[in-house]
């Protein structure tokens, strides 16, 4: 049996105290992982209660639980569902990482701030996810999976009927019609949690290999008449469309939306607004008692065009809930998907038992906005002799 490397890293988790969120980035499982990559795990107390993970769970598999203070002392880098606090990073020391979702794409002030605090930061939200290599690092895919799960949970949760078609004494109840607008991870999730509930499910998405993704999982495909060639954008995630192509799109699916019954959007586009997929004509023409589920809804708008985070019902009696923080609410299972990813993208800077940056590998140079640059190889020590 191969022995294991000398722990020399010290890997902190914070009990996240961002609203409305019961994930943690470390679960007890991930602790005896990142051991065998040399690191050694610090977790708050308390931080996995809302996951469902004891102090005595962490500390059974051998992390240390301690204090805030403690862990801002004396690890060497922190892992994060979202991003740390002004006053985290206030309180850390230079020369230390931070590891999540930055917001790296809309917020260079932030960015900056990590900077000026002389820290290094790795903003998984620009992780290459077509490379190989990074698929287990790749937190956006997983927890969108989680996302469109629960989705279809939430939809039928709100919708006032059944969704599979039920045969009684009193007569036969036909199928909720659904309509999932976006087939990435999350609206692939979100088809098929509807399909085994019963529903009758039908998909667009703008990316021309969707198409068979939907009719894989048992869907059809919404035909709109409309050709969006390469729609898939860099990164595997959805293209901006033009102005031109979202006018058209935007029509064909608000006048084929008001056949159906519940309606999940899904396309997000990380850290930017994220496209408008049906409009308030849209939201209009679906029928009393039809509900929508906005899982893009955010501060910087939704897929749904007025949207905004929590629940509303129309004037027409159509039930829009904005719900961002879905995967929060699966935190369970999120968090189990979350901290694989997050600790897989520390082991990947885990070089001869400390963190260091390579110069020219592809997911450094993606990840890494903020700290300290790549030491240089012995060649180019020996050029600059």
């Amino acid at each position: 049996m191969a022995e294991q490397p000398e722990a020399s890293v010290l890997f902190g988790v914070f009990n996240e105290t961002t609203e409305h969120e019961q994930r943690v980035a470390l679960t007890p499982d991930i602790v005896a992982r990142l051991r065998k990559h040399g690191v050694t795990c610090m977790i708050e107390h308390d931080a996995g209660n809302a996951a469902q993970y004891t102090d005595a769970d962490y500390e059974h598999a051998g992390a240390t639980v301690s204090d805030r203070s403690t862990l801002l002392a004396q690890c060497d880098a922190f892992g994060f569902v979202s991003r740390p606090t002004p006053d985290q990073i206030a309180a850390m020391h230079a020369g230390q990482w931070v590891i999540g979702l930055l917001g790296s794409f809309t917020d260079n002030a932030y960015v900056t701030s990590l900077q000026a605090a002389g820290l290094t930061a790795v903003a998984i939200e620009r992780l290459p996810r077509q490379l190989s290599a990074a698929q287990s690092m790749d937190e956006m895919t997983s927890q969108n999976s989680v996302m469109g799960y629960k989705a279809a949970l939430v939809a039928a949760n709100a919708y006032r009927s059944f969704l599979p078609m039920m045969t009684t004494a009193a007569g036969t109840i036909r199928p909720a019609k659904v309509l999932v607008l976006g087939a990435g991870i999350a609206g692939l999730q979100a088809i098929g949690t509807a399909r085994r509930l019963g529903a009758v499910v039908t998909a667009y998405d703008v990316r021309p290999a969707s198409k068979g993704e939907v009719e894989s999982l048992g869907a059809k495909f919404l035909d709109l008449g409309l050709d969006f060639s390469q729609g898939q954008g860099e990164g595997g995630y959805a293209r901006q469309l033009t102005e031109q192509e979202q006018a058209a799109q935007q029509a064909a699916v608000d006048e084929k939306a008001a056949q159906f019954d519940i309606v999940i959007t899904t396309a997000k586009v990380p850290g930017r607004k994220p496209p408008v997929l049906l409009t308030s004509a849209g939201v209009a023409a679906l029928h009393r008692g039809a509900v929508v589920v906005d899982c893009a809804a955010s501060a910087l708008g939704g897929n749904v065009e007025g949207s905004t985070i929590g629940t509303r019902v129309t004037e027409g009696g159509v039930t829009i809930i904005g719900a961002p923080t879905l995967a929060s609410e699966v935190s369970n299972t999120a968090s189990n998907l979350l901290s694989r990813n997050v600790a897989d993208v520390l082991a990947h800077f885990v070089r001869d038992g400390q963190l260091r940056i390579t110069p020219g590998d592809e997911i450094d140079d993606a990840l890494v906005v903020a700290g300290n640059t790549a030491e240089p190889s012995d060649e180019s020590e020996k050029e600059g002799q």
